[in-house]
């Protein structure tokens, strides 16, 4: 990167959070080669709680698949804090992953006979860190989402609000730099869904978490502060919501 031109005290540009330029995945070959994303352009800024939609087959879960490095574009880049992600080793993305993006899935994905706290600790029993540490932090996190008291219950034990909640402080207790959420009220009645959502506003509100969230519900997408619609592989249109919270 060139510096700024002698004398200037202009502030350095910041980089955005995220950027797709031009990507682009292809799976398959020849005739029957399936153009899942199509030259997408996409930027994440800090802060963002975006709401990504669309029909199936719209390419809204590739896009998801590519920023949370469980898939690689066929073309163009990603930019993560400015790094060339397509140039990142195998090994790299998986720390990328690890230490830099939570993830919260529409399943919940809990460990049945082990309780919530333990459910918790998880991410950072992956990191090595000390028992006491992770006890700490998860129990903090359970009540960062509501779930004070609730430690020692099984997945069994909880409503499917509170199992998306565990799994919530499951993503945020390794302080994540992004939080990517695959449809996280798809398997909640509407006012479970509220709940999640009215908690997700809250983290991304209060605490800054940027929230990147596939939804098909509307309703749940009014939440964001960003609706991102894609249709047949391209981003369709790219609207803010001023409303906020409804």
């Amino acid at each position: 990167m060139r510096a700024g031109v002698a004398g200037s005290t202009a502030a350095p540009a910041v980089l955005p959070l995220i950027e797709l330029r031009g990507v682009g995945k292809v799976y398959g070959q020849g005739q029957a080669a399936v153009h899942a994303l199509k030259s997408v352009d996409l930027t994440i800024e800090k802060g963002d709680f975006i709401a990504v939609m669309g029909p199936s087959g719209s390419g809204k879960s590739t896009c998801m698949n590519i920023l949370g490095c469980l898939d690689v574009p066929s073309g163009g880049s990603y930019l993560f804090q400015g790094v060339e992600v397509n140039m990142l080793a195998l090994n790299q993305r998986a720390l990328l992953r690890r230490f830099y993006l939570g993830f919260v899935f529409q399943g919940f994905n809990l460990l049945n006979r082990t309780s919530a706290l333990e459910n918790v600790e998880l991410p950072l029993v992956y990191r090595g860190a000390p028992a006491a540490e992770r006890r700490a932090r998860a129990r903090k996190t359970l009540e960062d989402v509501g779930l004070k008291g609730w430690e020692d219950h099984t997945p069994g034990e909880l409503s499917g609000g509170q199992q998306q909640r565990v799994a919530i402080a499951r993503a945020l207790v390794t302080d994540p730099v992004v939080l990517l959420a695959d449809e996280p009220t798809g398997n909640l009645d509407t006012a479970c869904g509220r709940e999640i959502m009215e908690l997700l506003y809250a983290l991304n509100s209060s605490l800054g978490i940027t929230i990147v969230m596939v939804t098909h519900e509307l309703d749940m997408a009014a939440y964001s502060r960003r609706t991102v619609r894609f249709r047949d592989g391209r981003v369709e249109t790219d609207e803010r919501n001023w409303k906020g919270a409804v």
